[in-house]
């Protein structure tokens, strides 16, 4: 039994560990403008992303992720990019995915679904907290509060609604995962 242990752990550490976060998934472009102990202040520019309204837990991912398999009115299949980002809205949590950068509003395919939306996410100042660990609320939550802080702190003012980044698949182990809590700010 010990063997079959040992033979396990050796097995998922070359074999899952190397791969868990590593995902070769195009990622927002941005520039750190200045890092922190607890966090940066980047600056992105404009980026092209569908969005739609999450009803539950898994609605709006599932909603999003057909639209990049081909269900959008060309049938064309989309490369999956990172962050995936959660920001509320108008009272309403919404999903978003980047979209590679080879799209523009001119050669975007338009959703099937009417509850799919392209938009276009404004680039500026963002500050952001990276940490590791589960993608809970709990988490979210405390890392977006502790971001809060901080900036009041360093007198740094914030003119948008608390988002939530995603960057690994759910099978990343929690250890792996890089998760960012982050404020759009006013900065100069």
């Amino acid at each position: 039994m010990k063997f079959f242990k040992l033979f396990f752990l050796i097995f998922c550490t070359l074999f899952f560990l190397p791969y868990s976060n590593s995902m070769a998934y195009e990622e927002a472009n941005y520039d750190v403008i200045k890092k922190k102990k607890i966090y940066e202040i980047r600056k992105y520019s404009n980026r092209l992303a569908v969005e739609t309204i999450e009803y539950n837990q898994n609605s709006g991912f599932r909603k999003l992720f057909n639209y990049i398999s081909g269900n959008n009115k060309t049938n064309q299949e989309i490369k999956m990019t990172t962050p995936v980002t959660r920001v509320e809205k108008n009272g309403n949590m919404t999903m978003q995915f980047y979209l590679p950068l080879r799209f523009n509003k001119k050669n975007v395919p338009d959703p099937s679904d009417e509850n799919v939306n392209i938009i276009i996410v404004e680039g500026g100042y963002y500050a952001a907290i990276i940490y590791s660990g589960r993608t809970t609320d709990k988490n979210f939550l405390k890392h977006k509060d502790l971001l809060e802080k901080e900036l009041i702190k360093d007198n740094i003012s914030i003119t948008g609604l608390p988002i939530r980044a995603t960057y690994n698949s759910p099978f990343t182990l929690p250890m792996n995962r890089r998760n960012e809590s982050m404020f759009k700010i006013n900065y100069k």
